[in-house]
């Protein structure tokens, strides 16, 4: 996927980065449901992306193959006036614009996934910088609340949630890791299958993003998080699972001449193969069984998807 990573940054890494700069060119390689909504806040605007990739057995074809669902999770791309050039938070929309560059190309060649992907992210180049420690966080122009609202969409039967993860102190690699999926409040355990496929791809033993449930909740209550990655699954009752994008030291959100090709590339790799195994119905998010017996002794934690008590 070396080929879109690289398009994906070159369109990205500029002033005049927008939602419909990309959306022409993934038009141009034969995605037609493809849809731009720019939203303004009180900070500037952003532009919301939202593409679906039509599966041959999925329900975009009346087909019954299940959705997957592709989030790049981020403050914006680029932190202008303060900083010249793509941040590093930027990472989690380069790798999903990257995979649905890469599926219309498959695509053209007449490779068809199974199911549906249905890949949303948002584009500003020029965010605010949110002070926070132990580095800066970037901001945006909206809430996590309306990110949700465009980003998480009704069809989407499990997220992969993808966002740059460099600020903290406890995730100390290069590449990405994944979290433990998250359903209805509930951090379950990791998936065994997203772990097969993650070794194969890197050719390494598997690496875990540790979550607790302060990163589980929604943005707004004052409560630290590790970031936003989590953040869908306050909006859905999919399952979801972060892919985050590490380093070894701690790298600011907003920091420039940060993002690493090759670990944004073997992230999306990852994502694609997610993607083909989902909608063969051959990758499972959670245990079923597991998940009912859960729900049986102990119930639902969907007070966490909530602002709670006030």
């Amino acid at each position: 996927m070396l080929k879109q990573v690289l398009e994906a940054f070159d369109l990205l890494d500029g002033p005049d980065a927008s939602a419909a700069r990309i959306a022409e060119l993934l038009r141009e390689r034969g995605l037609r449901n493809v849809s731009v909504k720019t939203i303004k806040g009180e900070k500037g605007s952003t532009d919301f992306i939202k593409i679906k990739v039509p599966g041959s057995d999925g329900k975009l074809n009346r087909g019954e193959a299940p959705t997957l669902g592709v989030v790049g999770r981020l403050g914006g791309v680029g932190a202008r006036p303060e900083m010249i050039g793509i941040v590093s938070d930027g990472d989690g929309a380069v790798t999903a614009l990257s995979v649905a560059l890469k599926l219309a190309d498959m695509m053209r060649r007449g490779e068809n996934l199974k199911g549906d992907v249905i890949i949303s992210t948002h584009i500003c180049p020029n965010a605010p910088i949110t002070p926070h420690k132990p580095v800066p966080f970037m901001g945006s122009p909206v809430d996590t609340a309306t990110m949700n609202r465009e980003e998480v969409d009704k069809d989407m039967e499990a997220i992969l949630s993808i966002d740059t993860t460099k600020g903290n102190r406890i995730v100390k690699w290069r590449g990405f890791a994944i979290t433990p999926t998250v359903k209805e409040g509930w951090i379950l355990k990791v998936s065994d299958d997203l772990l097969d496929i993650m070794e194969i791809v890197t050719g390494r033993i598997p690496r875990v993003c540790p979550i607790t449930m302060q990163d589980i909740v929604p943005y707004g209550t004052g409560i630290d998080h590790i970031n936003s990655i989590m953040t869908p699954s306050t909006a859905t009752d999919a399952p979801v699972v972060g892919v985050a994008i590490t380093t070894e030291t701690l790298v600011p959100g907003c920091a420039t001449g940060a993002s690493h090709i090759t670990d944004v590339e073997e992230a999306g790799r990852f994502v694609l193969e997610v993607a083909k195994s989902f909608g063969k119905g051959l990758c499972k998010f959670y245990d079923e069984e597991q998940w009912n017996l859960i729900v049986e002794r102990y119930g639902r934690f969907k007070i966490l998807q909530t602002m709670g008590k006030h």
